[in-house]
């Protein structure tokens, strides 16, 4: 299957099989393809939470505004961004790269490392939340083409009590707020009315604009 294949494939799926399981090694792909994701400096200012216990599933539902998908995917995955960007973050970040990397430290890179700090840290935590915020996007579009290349469905949520889900998942106390749920599972074919409905998308000519 190309890309674009995949990507006609795949749906915001309504209703999933709960009785099919995502294999382990789809699954990786996909959290692997969200570990590779492109961030902002490189920080990757988020955390991911990838639940599968049922139980906690069941009580997330209420939470996401009774959404069966969150009960009935296979993994539910949870993307958490940063609440702010502190001076500690920001070091552990560089010196896991330098360490990394085996290159040591150079004037450019110090030099770097303070500017984000002294900029980042200056600002108010609720401007940083926002620019964590877009960064964790990018890595939920990347998990999501992997998925729809790995034939795994997956539907990308908003629509859920972002304070609720924080104390259930004891997020605040970790320095971090829930973004984004994206949960890949299977599709139930009898019982998505949204599957027999034709994909919709905007004609080339009304989205792009080419400035030659």
């Amino acid at each position: 299957m190309s890309f674009l294949d995949a990507m006609t494939w795949r749906y915001a799926t309504k209703k999933m099989d709960p009785s099919r399981r995502v294999t382990k090694d789809k699954v990786e792909t996909i959290l692997e393809a969200i570990r590779l994701s492109p961030s902002s400096s490189g920080l990757q200012p988020f955390h991911v939470f990838v639940i599968t216990n049922q139980a906690l599933k069941d009580q997330i539902v209420p939470i996401a505004s009774g959404q069966s998908q969150v009960a009935d995917c296979s993994h539910l995955i949870v993307f958490a961004a940063w609440d702010t960007y502190t001076p500690e973050r920001i070091n552990q970040s560089f010196d896991y790269t330098i360490a990394q990397r085996g290159v040591g430290t150079n004037e450019r890179t110090e030099n770097y490392r303070k500017s984000l700090i002294a900029g980042y840290c200056a600002r108010d935590p609720e401007i940083n939340f926002q620019h964590t915020s877009k960064q964790t996007y990018i890595a939920l579009g990347i998990a999501m083409a992997a998925a729809a290349i790995e034939h795994v469905d997956a539907t990308p949520m908003e629509g859920f009590d972002p304070a609720a889900l924080d104390t259930l998942l004891g997020l605040r106390e970790k320095g971090l707020r829930s973004v984004t749920m994206l949960p890949i599972g299977h599709r139930d074919e009898k019982n998505d009315w949204l599957l027999a409905l034709k994909k919709v998308r905007r004609t080339k000519e009304e989205l792009f604009t080419h400035l030659d």
